[in-house]
C-alpha cells in the first residue's frame, strides 16, 4: 500500500526542487507506478500546476514537458511526422487509452525503468533532457545515470534530419515487451537502441562500421548490412531471462528486431 502523509502542490519549480532535497519527498508524476508500490511517503510533490503538460514545436526543436501524457504523444500530428509514425507506435500497447492519459513522459524516462518502450523510442533520437539543477545533457548520458534528487523539467527532441523505425515484441498486446528495438538514421549517422533485456535500454554501438554509409547503398547492400549488424547486435547486446521470456529467446528477438528495423529503413526512399 503507498501512504503519503504530507501532500504538495508546488507553486514553482525552485519550491519543488527544495522540498525534494530530502529523501523522505518524491514527485509525483502521473502516479501510474508509483501508487502499484508498498511505500511510505512524507512528502508527495505534485508538478501538474506548472504548466509542464504540453509540446512546444520551434524550427530547431521538440521540446516536451515532463507532464506531458503518453496519449499526447500518441496524437501529435507533428511529432509523429517527424518519426514516421515510431513515437505512435512506441506507446500504443501501453495498457490503454486512460493509462496512457494518465502516465507521463517525464515519469517514464525519468524512471529509466527496463521495461520503458519510451526511454528505448527517445534513445533512438537526438534527445537531451533539461535538469533544474544541472541543465541540459545528452539522454544517452542521463539514462546511464543513477536516480537523485534533481527534477527533470523537459524533454529536448533536436530537429535533425530522421529516419527512424521503432519495433517490439509482446506476449500479449497489451503487457510489458519482451524486448524493443528503435533504429534510427540521425542525419545519417546510424543508432540502433534495444530495451526490455529485461534491463533498461542501451544503445548497440556499431564499432565495426557495418551500417556506415547505410542511406548510400543499393538495396542488396542494405540487406546484407541489415543482416550483418543484426548478427552483430545478437553477440554484443546482454539479455536475460524474466517471467517473461528466456535470456536465449531475448538474444534471438534482438537479431530479428534489428534486422526488421533496419530492412524497413533501407526500404524508404
Amino acid at each position: 500500500m503507498l501512504k503519503i502523509k504530507n501532500y504538495v502542490k508546488a507553486e514553482s519549480l525552485t519550491q519543488a526542487y527544495e522540498l525534494n532535497q530530502k529523501k523522505t519527498a518524491i514527485i509525483l508524476g502521473g502516479m501510474v507506478w508509483l501508487k502499484m508500490g508498498n511505500r511510505n511517503i512524507v512528502t508527495a510533490i505534485d508538478l501538474s500546476g506548472l504548466g509542464l503538460d504540453t509540446i512546444t514545436e520551434t524550427e530547431e526543436e521538440f521540446v516536451i514537458g515532463c507532464m506531458t501524457p503518453l496519449h499526447t504523444l500518441e496524437t501529435h500530428k507533428s511529432l509523429n511526422e517527424y518519426t514516421n509514425g515510431a513515437i505512435r507506435e512506441s506507446v500504443r500497447h501501453i495498457v490503454g487509452v486512460q493509462f496512457r492519459n494518465c502516465a507521463t513522459v517525464g515519469g517514464s524516462i525519468f524512471g529509466r525503468f527496463g521495461f520503458s518502450d519510451v526511454l528505448t523510442m527517445f534513445l533512438a533520437m537526438d534527445t537531451w533532457v533539461e535538469l533544474y539543477d544541472r541543465g541540459r545533457i545528452p539522454l544517452t548520458e542521463f539514462a546511464q545515470m543513477e536516480r537523485d534528487n534533481d527534477i527533470l523539467v523537459n524533454i529536448i527532441v533536436k530537429k535533425a534530419p530522421l529516419n527512424t523505425v521503432y519495433l517490439s515484441q509482446r506476449n500479449n498486446s497489451t503487457d510489458f515487451p519482451v524486448l524493443t528495438c528503435a533504429a534510427s538514421l540521425i542525419d545519417g549517422v546510424p543508432r540502433t537502441v534495444i530495451g526490455a533485456r529485461p534491463a533498461r535500454a542501451v544503445v548497440a554501438e556499431d564499432t565495426e562500421g557495418i551500417l556506415a554509409d547505410f542511406a548510400k547503398k543499393d538495396p542488396q547492400e542494405k540487406k546484407e548490412a541489415a543482416k550483418a549488424f543484426a548478427e552483430y547486435a545478437a553477440e554484443h547486446v546482454a539479455t536475460d531471462k524474466n517471467m517473461r521470456a528466456s535470456k536465449e529467446y531475448r538474444t534471438l528477438l534482438v537479431k530479428v528486431l534489428t534486422r526488421r528495423a533496419w530492412e524497413e529503413i533501407g526500404g524508404r526512399d
